[in-house]
């Protein structure tokens, strides 16, 4: 029995995902890092185990019905844990934030800044007080009515919605319409309504023209679709839609970028002329505070903001304390160059890490364990430093901080590590280490050790000539203003910079259509499926191969079962419970729905008659439960199912299991799953790879595993870009070209370019310090 007053976070008995029966003591009131290579288990030990377990003894203390719910949901695989404070996590979300997002309502300073104008701000003469939700653009109180809180309008006219007047209406005159069956319906509704949808848009009155794009009626009719040949097609009832009504409601409602992005094309943008793009209606927008208006108060850097704010009375002096409180986190960790308007979608991954963070920094809890889970990701090397100062100050508040973490100097910064492995999957989940830092040196068989303490300077590699120029720009988007860049072709490209410095809004700007691009792959970091539908065996094509094996299996010949029946999407072989996603949603009440196995199938997705079908003693949700790893010894005399498996090895994702769903894969998995998709198809003629940030998430030794790819790619006649952080990586490039010299505002040049080693000796780069030290082998990271 250990003692109250025991100060350490003892687990015994760890079996959650591939932890082999783990016991790890990790001490309270330490920076405690989690790490091991990618798939070793680290996040099944923080996340699935020790914060998951703080998590169950809430819901525990919550209301008795709330047990029951618990069961659900299942209790961490773990024998016991002692000594284990309330937890908070902070996880990467890989959810897109909306365009209402800002960094204050990110960081909830908008509430803060509202309450300021709402309590203490100077008023018209005779002006009633406003309550502060008048101040929000995102309240019916405060929004502007005619642009809804949006500060723009969005219009659209004919030339826009009709580019070729010469089609008719049946051949697709109304471009602005969906494809497929969506826009057949409009096209065959309106043909019911009476108008000739054969006659080129150009011949038809103006009068029709008119109400076909812009009316706001939705009138309903009796649709009589053509006959198509072997397709029973009835009658139904249809409603009609104005093309300006369904680009308005798609840009304004959907939740897809793809579609969002394709209705814009269809617009024009303005600042509404009634608030000016203040968002706000005239009576909020009369109201000043330091002489600005609130609409101009967001638009100030933070840093510029907190200068502004003024003392006034008692109450302006509370709430100005207050805000400059709140502030000063997000500007300690280096983000003072942004404003509070400035839309959440375009803020890099890093920098959204760190608002999310520094809103934790500013909650004043304390003995709590803070689970964070790679808060470096997306950080430059100078960004990493505010984090280890703003990790220090969450535990001498009093907390304890487990981080599951790669990067090396995070690491080195942490009062205690836990290295988990040696390898992924089936290979992992012991703890080969716990203890001290300076302790980890001495085991063996970690592959943290060898790239920790290893002070070699980087391998000496002969640049590649370049066969050619790119040139992108001039380019004046968001910070950058009339940038022009060059990339050499047939090369390695590292854009380097602080986040915010402008790297991905270059990177963004090239296009297919450039002289010398060729074939244009990007590889980014967004999810490769929002459901559990979709998952590593779907997304590659793997999974359609592997049904055709199961098909052709002498007992599904037998039973008459085609490809289909292998399908977990479609009714026939999988289980009606869970409609084959293998979890059923338990509502929480007044908590976020939470999933818990299928009672029926317990997860495998299928019915019993399907997974009675073997092939070489393996059903098909076997197989799907298979590590990449596994799955290429067991696939290895099926030609096309070895290729997909080999390209996912290449990029290092052998731990992951076929089956493992979309919403499982971390961004920097994502974009590896995109990149082994590629890999596996024959490329022909020259291709130029863009990736951004490759390696987030990484430990050391699959960065190498992952750079043998990209190495290997340009050895072949290609050109690839990467957008990085890893000063390995930079270092072992042959071209940098390094934005900044900081962020926002600050940033946004060009400040070197050339090789690794004449980027390092650049004055005024925050990166060539770093570059240096790693050419040099100082810190690899």
């Amino acid at each position: 029995m250990h003692s109250p007053h025991d100060p350490y976070v003892r687990v015994r008995g760890a079996r959650e995902h591939n932890l082999k029966g783990v016991d790890v003591d990790v001490p309270r009131d330490v920076v405690a890092v989690f790490t091991g290579v990618s798939g070793s288990g680290k996040s099944s030990l923080a996340f699935g185990t020790v914060y998951a377990e703080a998590q169950r003894r809430y819901f525990e203390s919550v209301a008795p019905y709330a047990r029951r719910l618990i069961q659900q949901v299942g209790a961490p695989k773990v024998g016991e844990i002692t000594g284990l404070p309330p937890a908070v996590s902070l996880q990467q979300r890989r959810a897109a934030p909306t365009s209402r997002s800002s960094v204050g309502t990110v960081t909830n300073l908008s509430n803060s800044l509202r309450m300021l104008f709402s309590r203490a701000g100077d008023y018209p003469p005779g002006a009633a007080r406003l309550d502060s939700d008048a101040f929000s653009p995102n309240t019916a109180a405060g929004a502007c009515p005619e642009c809804h809180g949006l500060g723009r309008v969005h219009r659209t006219t004919e030339e826009l919605l009709v580019p070729d007047p010469s089609l008719s209406v049946r051949e697709g005159a109304v471009a602005a319409w969906p494809g497929a069956w969506q826009g057949k319906n409009l096209r065959d509704v309106l043909d019911a309504l009476g108008y000739d949808v054969d006659r080129p848009w150009r011949e038809l009155p103006a009068e029709q023209r008119e109400w076909i794009l812009f009316t706001e009626e939705q009138p309903v009719v009796t649709v009589h679709p053509v006959r198509e040949a072997g397709r029973i097609q009835r009658p139904y009832q249809g409603t009609y839609m104005s093309a300006r009504r369904y680009v308005m409601k798609t840009f304004s409602e959907s939740k897809s970028a793809t579609l969002r992005a394709k209705a814009e094309r269809f617009l024009t943008s303005a600042p509404c002329p009634a608030c000016g793009g203040g968002r706000l209606r005239p009576e909020a927008l009369a109201v000043t505070v330091g002489g600005l208006n609130i609409a101009r108060t967001t638009a100030l850097p933070l840093s510029e903001l907190v200068s502004r704010l003024p003392d006034g009375d008692e109450t302006a002096r509370v709430l100005t304390a207050d805000l400059t409180s709140r502030i000063a986190p997000v500007i300690e960790l280096g983000l003072g160059y942004l404003s509070l308007d400035r839309p959440a979608p375009s803020l890099s991954a890093g920098e959204l890490q760190r608002l999310r963070l520094a809103t934790q920094l500013r909650s004043g809890l304390f003995g709590v364990v803070h689970v964070l889970d790679e808060p470096s990701a997306g950080l430059h090397p100078a960004d990493t430093e505010a984090l280890l100062t703003v990790l220090e100050r969450l535990k001498s508040a009093g907390n304890s901080v487990f981080v599951v973490e790669h990067h090396l100097g995070v690491m080195r910064g942490a009062d205690w590590i836990v290295d988990v492995g040696p390898r992924a999957g089936e290979h992992g989940g012991r703890v080969l280490y716990s203890g001290p830092v300076a302790g980890l040196a001495g085991v063996e068989e970690s592959a943290t050790a060898r790239y920790l303490f290893d002070r070699s300077p980087a391998p000496a590699r002969e640049a590649r000539e370049p066969r050619g120029t790119l040139t992108v720009g001039p380019v004046t988007r968001h910070n950058l203003r009339g940038v022009s860049a060059a990339f050499p072709l047939g090369v390695l490209t590292a854009v380097t910079g602080v986040s915010g410095s402008g790297k991905s809004t270059l990177i963004g700007e090239i296009t297919d259509e450039l002289p010398g691009v060729g074939r244009l792959v990007s590889v980014d970091q967004k999810p490769i499926g929002r459901t559990p539908r979709s998952n590593l065996a779907t997304y590659t094509g793997l999974f359609d191969v592997v049904r055709k094996v199961f098909a052709d299996t002498d007992a599904a010949r037998e039973r008459g079962y085609g490809v289909g029946r292998f399908s977990f999407n479609v009714a026939g072989g999988r289980c009606e419970t869970c409609q084959g996603e293998g979890f059923v949603s338990v509502e929480l009440l007044f908590l976020p729905s939470t999933y818990a196995p299928c009672p029926d199938c317990g997860g495998a997705r299928y019915n019993p008659e399907t997974l009675e079908v073997a092939h070489r003693g393996r059903n098909i949700a076997e197989v799907l439960g298979l590590t990449v790893e596994d799955a290429a010894e067991f696939f290895t005399d099926t030609p096309a199912v070895a290729r997909s498996l080999a390209a996912l090895l290449d990029v290092g994702l052998g731990y992951l299991r076929l089956g493992q769903p979309a919403t499982e894969l971390s961004g920097g998995e994502a974009q590896r799953i995109k990149l082994a998709s590629e890999l596996q198809r024959g490329r022909r003629g020259h291709t130029l790879y863009l990736l951004d940030e490759p390696t987030t998430g990484l430990h050391p030794a699959d960065v190498e595993v992952l750079m043998r790819q990209l190495h290997g790619l340009v050895d072949a006649g290609h050109t690839v870009v990467v957008v990085e952080h890893d000063m390995a990586v930079v270092a072992g490039a042959d071209w940098v070209i390094d934005l900044g010299p900081g962020g926002g505002d600050a940033g946004g040049r060009i400040v070197a370019a050339g090789p690794p080693a004449e980027v390092a000796r650049a004055e005024g780069s925050a990166t060539a310090p770093y570059l240096a030290e790693a050419l040099e082998g100082g810190t690899r990271r």
